[in-house]
């Protein structure tokens, strides 16, 4: 970054708070009291993101006598829900691509089924009233360098030929009168795919809808041992334990309470920044008249969002993970990071100029080695887990929920036959081989983006493998 850009980029960080924008809101709700003594349940749900809330709703849906418990560590959406983007994709599988890869006889079924759960979820916002900004808008991958654009109308057409979704390739005209920005060539434009949220007024509101259906909820409450007693289950907390007939775990990224799956996961970390609101002139000069989620196409990736009050998020890049897959408060901040960022969107953006961020933030995210949800249960199939989301959580942890609600009651069902729930990712080799293989695959990917799309022989290695690390 030149001298003077650098300078800019600075000057715009200056008054950025170190906090996720979406959980600096003086309206979030009380955390409800810490589980104190024992409780008794039929169904006990560890973990208070949007897996563990979604199963917890659906688990009452199902069966409103179901006694059901919630309990989180901390407070009900702090962690990955409540700093996200706020992208709720359709689908299951990390995209079409990453899905024809892994199933291709199942991705027809896959597309019908994120497509339904998207719409489940757009229902439930107004069933229950969710107060989450909720905006069917659609998203625009953008081609941002040459090699780009062959792939993304390569992409478009496979959408075509297997009838999944409603895309249109725009050319750079286009692309520039959706959204105007001088690095942008061309772009896939889905229309019904992905709705644009506030993730943690969902997280929030799905609590909300889950006390009203009568679900006991105990937040600053960890799940910390989880044992057989009886017929059941007991999970021990600090100052208590819950004895339940099942167990859904919704932990994601933090230490499996079945140990044998942490392995399949390591955290990665993602950073967002969040300008003030645009005013109209800087507004029109951007475009956005339709609102939609834009993702460059590069390896190392942006997304970037407007918020209801017309700020632009602004995130991805850097996908950080710490040797030993350390979960550490401390790298929620990285200013070199928030520097590039920062840097990176007034050359996107050039004509905003001037504008300031006004939050900085990052947060772990669950990642496995497929890139999208695994699935399984223990302990003779009274506890049943989902995680390894990679980063498209949003909306696929409502499907995860229905999952695991299946695999608790024994049935087969649509769900549970798919290949994509009955396998497994290839877990994590130990240290120091899983943070060599990340670092060596991250750089691969870096030098992939800045040689044409080109990729050196690691990185078709771990294709044939069906391995390696995405940002």
């Amino acid at each position: 970054m030149a001298p003077d850009a650098m300078r800019t980029a600075a000057h715009s960080l200056s008054d950025a708070r170190p906090l996720s924008y979406w959980l600096d809101d003086p309206g979030r709700p009380r955390a409800r009291p810490a589980l104190t003594g024992d409780e008794r349940c039929d169904l006990l749900v560890v973990g208070g993101g949007y897996s563990g809330l979604w199963t917890a709703l659906i688990a009452k849906e199902r069966d409103p006598g179901r006694d059901v418990v919630l309990i989180e560590g901390h407070e009900v959406g702090w962690a990955a829900s409540g700093r996200n983007g706020g992208f709720c994709a359709a689908s299951l599988t990390h995209g079409l691509a990453n899905g024809l890869e892994r199933w291709p006889d199942e991705i027809g079924k896959l597309e019908e089924l994120g497509a339904r759960n998207l719409d489940a979820i757009e229902a439930a916002v107004a069933r229950y009233s969710l107060d989450c900004d909720f905006e069917r808008t659609g998203e625009i991958d953008i081609a941002t360098q040459p090699h780009q654009l062959d792939e993304l109308r390569e992409r478009h057409r496979t959408t075509r030929e297997l009838g999944f979704g409603e895309t249109e390739f725009l050319d750079r005209d286009q692309v520039r009168a959706e959204v105007d920005s001088p690095t942008f060539l061309g772009g896939l434009l889905d229309r019904r795919g992905v709705a644009m949220l506030h993730p943690a007024k969902l997280a929030w509101g799905l609590k909300e809808a889950c006390l009203s259906l009568g679900v006991r909820i105990h937040e600053h409450t960890p799940g910390l041992e989880l044992a057989p007693s009886g017929a059941g289950m007991a999970v021990r907390t600090p100052y208590g334990r819950v004895f339940a007939r099942d167990v859904a775990l919704g932990t994601n990224i933090f230490p499996s309470l079945v140990r044998r799956v942490r392995p399949y996961t390591v955290p990665v970390y993602d950073y967002a920044l969040m300008t003030e609101p645009l005013h109209a002139e800087q507004l029109a000069s951007v475009g956005w008249r339709n609102r939609q989620g834009l993702g460059d196409s590069a390896n190392q990736f942006h997304y970037f969002r407007l918020s209801a009050d017309n700020r632009i998020l602004w995130g991805g890049y850097d996908a950080v993970y710490p040797f030993g897959g350390r979960l550490d408060p401390s790298l929620d901040q990285r200013p070199e990071t928030f520097l590039k960022l920062a840097g990176q969107f007034f050359e996107c953006f050039p004509q905003l100029a001037g504008v300031r961020f006004t939050h900085a933030w990052g947060g772990a995210i669950d990642t496995c080695t497929r890139f999208s949800a695994f699935f399984g249960t223990a302990h003779r199939g009274r506890v049943a887990y989902a995680a390894g989301y990679t980063g498209l959580g949003v909306g696929a942890t409502r499907f995860g929920a229905e999952v695991m609600l299946d695999l608790l009651s024994g049935r087969e069902t649509g769900r549970t036959a798919l290949r994509m729930v009955r396998s497994r990712p290839v877990p994590f080799p130990p240290e120091p081989f899983a943070w060599a293989g990340i670092e060596l695959t991250k750089r691969s990917l870096a030098r992939a983006d800045s040689h044409g799309g080109r990729r050196d022989l690691w990185l078709r290695t771990m294709d044939r493998l069906g391995l390696g690390f995405d940002s």
